[in-house]
Formats: structure tokens, C-alpha cells, sequence
């Protein structure tokens, strides 16, 4: 085993969140290594939101929009620690992306090259201010001696005063995301949150549905019981193998951590907007077909398989019975959707789970658990919705972790 030079900080993982780590702490004058597995590093920027890469939300975002299993209390010190609009000036300023603003959306994207420049760019800028950028590097552990030391594959070991982790979660494991990071925080003592598929994909449906592949519509979904309930809005898409879509995306967590459980949880579709009584009003006896009235309202293949489904197909308003009245308005409002599982982790764009807030300093991200570590970005126990949040994520706790490890 060779041992290498001292660094004052080693920063493990060359994602978005490892980068913006290994910026701040060279800026504050320490001798810094990035250390990743891949070549180039920051793979998965590239892949975000399918290579135009909504880089952050165009709004400043509510913590209570983020999953974790930790404490609100801590998860909002860090997520407010750097207010978006500083964020975006360190993009467009130090890092020198143009972006663009898609109002619609409510999303930030470049305005040139998509996931590539913003990799391209970080990558470029780390370096220039020297970092000292290591790939091809796989880190299998670091061993909690007084001085931090990285151990990689080759059997090599690197000497760092201070190492800051972000080797990201599980999702996209071809660029380099396997769980190793989830390894080695628990051979150092810490609790990690089971992780489980974010940001994903249903598996599910009936072959009526199937046909039904590249229908988008806004819809309400809501999933869970009580006090666990959660309602959002947003695009559903059919999909051929099932249902995709920022509602679906945003709620299929739910789905995926249900695997080991009894009872798995309903999700339940409001086709549009309108509530029961305004159903109740549209629906009134006319000299109008079902079919018609709801085609008014709802895409024409839509309209047709839930009256197939509910064989209402030749209905009409004027003779509709009161309870055939009452299942079309429940198929309207609260359909239950036939899902069958959550799509892996090789198509989920982000990781649930992780290292437990609770066990690092908010202020710093530094390890509550073994002294000189931190963490930040995927591989911490949180993620928030589509739409730039998890960037924001990446950038704020790599600024936070990098900062602290230099200063403290």
C-alpha cells in the first residue's frame, strides 16, 4: 500500500454537491483533493431531466417540499443556510452558466448545452482555482485515524485532515452511484436511512391503459392515510408499461418504500380540478350523451376507457341511474390507480434514505458521529420534488460542507 502527500481536504464524489464542496474549501486557501470513480467525473449532471438539466427552481422553495425522515427543524437550517437567489449568482457568476427561465414551468435551465456544460463548467472551475482533481479512483474506505485516511481500491491510501463525502445515493448506478458511500458511513458508526427509489416511475395498469402510452393531463393525486396523506398536483403520463409524470414522479416514494409492508397504499386520481358537486352540476339530465359531456371537459381517449371500465359506454345525462351518477363522479375525483410496483434504481433520478440528519451539524455538515468527516448532496436524508429542488440540495450542502471542513 502506497501511502500519498497530505491534503488538508479530501472530497470523495464528483457530483454537483462534491464540486461545489471542493470550491469553497480551495477558496478558503486549503489544499483540496477531489477524489472520483469515473472519468470525467459528474456523470449523472449530464442525464438530469433528460440532458437539458433544470438546474433550480425558478421560486425559492418551502423545506416542508422535501422527504426526510429527520427532523424538520434541522433540514430547514440547512436548506435556508443559502437563499436561491445566491445560489443563482454563484451559477451565473464564479461557475459562469447562462441560464434561463422557463416561467411556465416554474424551472431554471442553461441556456446552452444542457448537463454537459453545467458539468463541463464546474468541472473547469474547480480545477482552475486548484483542486487537485483525482479520477478512476474508486474510495472503498476511510479509516477513522487521527489524520483522515481515503483508502482506494488500488490499495493506495490518501492522508487528508479533513474529508468531506458525497458519493451521492443508488439511483443511476452506471455513472458511478452504486451505494458504496451508504458502506462506509456505516463501518464509521452512522445511521443510515434505508434507501429506496425517488423521483420514479409506476409499473402497472391494464392493457387499456397501455394504449393510452403518451396521454399527459393534469391531475391531483393523493396517496396515504391520516396525517400521512399526501395530495399534489401536477402532469400524469401514461406510459406503455405504466404511469409517469411530475405527479407521478413526486408521490412514487411512497410506492417504493411500501415493498415490505401489508397494506400497500392507495393512490387515488382526480382527473381534473373540478370537485364532486361540480361533477354533480355537469353531469345534470340533459338531452346530452356521458360520453359528450365528459369530452367537453377530459381527452377524448380518456373520456372513453373509464366508461369502458365503468360500462357507461351508450350512457346518457337525462337516464343516468343515481347510482351509476355516484360511480362516474368517484371515477372522476377518486380513481384508484392499478399500480404494481415502483420502477429500480436505474431509472430513478434521485435516492431516498441516507445518512440521518440528525447525526451530522447543520451549520456545518460536519459528522456528529467520527470527528473531521462530512457529508452533503444524495448521500444525506433528504430529497425534494421535480423541478431543480435536488440541484438546490447538492449546492447548498456542498457549500455548507466544504466551507465547514476549511474554517473549522
Amino acid at each position: 500500500m502506497v501511502k500519498t502527500k497530505g491534503y488538508d481536504i479530501a472530497v470523495v464524489g464528483g457530483g454537483p454537491a462534491g464540486m461545489t464542496a471542493a470550491y469553497h474549501a480551495v477558496r478558503a486557501g486549503r489544499r483540496v483533493l477531489l477524489i472520483d470513480r469515473m472519468r470525467p467525473p459528474g456523470q449523472k449532471i449530464p442525464l438530469s431531466g433528460g440532458g437539458r438539466c433544470n438546474i433550480l427552481p425558478l421560486q425559492p422553495i418551502e423545506p416542508s417540499a422535501y422527504v426526510s425522515d429527520s427532523s424538520v427543524n434541522i433540514l430547514k437550517k440547512i436548506i435556508l443556510s443559502w437563499p436561491l437567489d445566491e445560489v443563482r449568482s454563484f451559477l451565473s457568476g464564479p461557475i459562469g452558466l447562462k441560464l434561463i427561465d422557463k416561467r411556465k414551468t416554474g424551472k431554471v435551465f442553461p441556456l446552452f448545452g444542457g448537463g454537459e456544460e453545467v458539468r463541463n463548467h464546474m468541472l473547469a472551475v474547480v480545477r482552475r482555482n486548484g483542486v487537485e482533481v483525482r479520477t478512476g479512483s474508486a474510495v472503498v474506505d476511510i479509516e477513522p485515524s487521527q489524520r483522515r485516511s481515503v483508502v482506494l481500491e488500488s490499495g493506495d491510501s490518501i492522508v487528508a485532515e479533513r474529508v468531506i463525502i458525497a458519493t451521492g445515493g443508488m439511483s443511476y448506478p452506471q455513472t458511478g452511484s452504486d451505494g458504496s458511500g451508504f458502506a462506509i458511513a456505516r463501518r464509521l458508526g452512522h445511521r443510515i436511512v434505508d434507501p429506496y427509489p425517488a423521483l420514479v416511475s409506476l409499473r402497472g395498469g391494464s392493457p387499456a391503459h397501455h394504449q393510452l402510452a403518451g396521454l399527459s393531463i393534469p391531475v391531483v393525486l393523493s396517496v396515504g392515510e391520516g396525517k400521512a396523506r399526501m395530495r399534489v398536483r401536477g402532469d400524469f403520463l401514461f406510459t406503455h408499461r405504466g404511469y409517469s409524470g411530475p405527479a407521478i414522479l413526486n408521490i412514487a416514494h411512497v410506492v417504493a418504500r411500501s415493498v415490505n409492508t401489508d397494506e400497500p397504499p392507495i393512490i387515488e386520481v382526480a382527473w381534473s380540478d373540478k370537485r364532486e358537486e361540480e361533477w354533480e352540476q355537469i353531469l345534470a339530465p340533459s338531452g346530452k350523451t356521458v360520453r359528450g359531456v365528459l369530452k367537453e371537459v377530459l381527452p377524448d381517449r380518456l373520456v372513453d376507457v373509464l366508461l369502458d371500465e365503468l360500462s357507461l359506454s351508450e350512457a346518457r345525462t337525462a337516464t343516468l341511474s343515481r347510482s351509476d351518477r355516484k360511480r362516474l363522479v368517484t371515477a372522476l375525483t377518486r380513481y384508484r390507480l392499478p399500480w404494481h410496483r415502483a420502477g429500480g434504481w436505474n431509472e430513478a433520478e434521485v435516492t431516498g434514505g441516507g445518512v440521518s440528519l440528525s447525526e451530522v451539524e447543520p451549520r456545518t455538515l460536519r459528522s456528529r458521529i467520527v470527528p473531521q468527516i462530512y457529508f452533503c448532496g444524495e448521500i444525506l436524508d433528504a430529497f425534494g420534488p421535480i423541478g431543480g429542488t435536488n440541484f438546490l440540495w447538492s449546492f447548498v450542502t456542498g457549500k455548507l460542507a466544504g466551507q465547514g471542513a476549511a474554517l473549522e
